[in-house]
């Protein structure tokens, strides 16, 4: 596993090396001292899965705040995605910056989204399966949403509002300038 920084502190792409041979493929996904040894030494508590069905869906952009904050390791199991991690810590010299990186299956890479960003996904490709690993519970009561497509994050998503498939919760999110400032104590990631 190699580990690289992304153009916001505290956001690492996370690059899996795929062994091959005859009979398929072996990576590890996850090696706790390879990541402590980059500084991202967590302890994960669970282990989440999803799968859509179509080009352009998009989950997201969602975070917990405390004091329930969740980092996620994301990856691809099937397909391709354009992940996306939006900077929500006011006070952050970064707040409301983005990194957005594609990952997928054949690449075998995974973004880091710590706590205190937004993270969101928008499908490349059909029947694309997601699988993240989790710092802290879901909880909906620290649960929070934030509009995917705000004009203020200038994210470059490649899908049109009018085809994006959404869940009503994620159509009605609130846009930056609505959500509650992050509480100053909790900028460390």
């Amino acid at each position: 596993m190699r580990v690289t920084p992304t153009a916001i502190k505290d956001v690492w792409l996370v690059q899996c090396v795929r062994h091959g041979d005859e009979r398929g493929y072996f990576l590890e996904t996850f090696r706790q001292e390879v990541l402590a040894a980059a500084g991202l030494d967590f302890g994960f508590v669970q282990d989440n899965e999803s799968l859509s069905p179509e080009v352009g869906t998009v989950r997201g952009l969602h975070f917990q705040v405390p004091p329930r904050p969740q980092g996620k390791l994301v990856r691809v199991v099937r397909g391709a995605v354009l992940d996306v991690a939006v900077d929500v810590r006011s006070g952050s010299p970064s707040y409301g910056q983005h990194v957005a990186v594609e990952l997928s299956a054949e690449a075998c890479n995974q973004l880091w989204v710590p706590p205190g960003f937004a993270h969101g996904i928008c499908t490349l490709l059909p029947d694309t399966i997601l699988a993240y690993k989790v710092t802290s519970y879901w909880s909906a009561e620290h649960e929070r949403f934030l509009r995917w497509n705000d004009p203020a994050l200038g994210i470059d998503w490649p899908v049109s509002a009018d085809r994006a498939v959404l869940n009503a919760r994620d159509r009605s999110a609130p846009c930056l300038s609505e959500l509650e400032p992050w509480p100053q104590a909790n900028l460390k990631s």
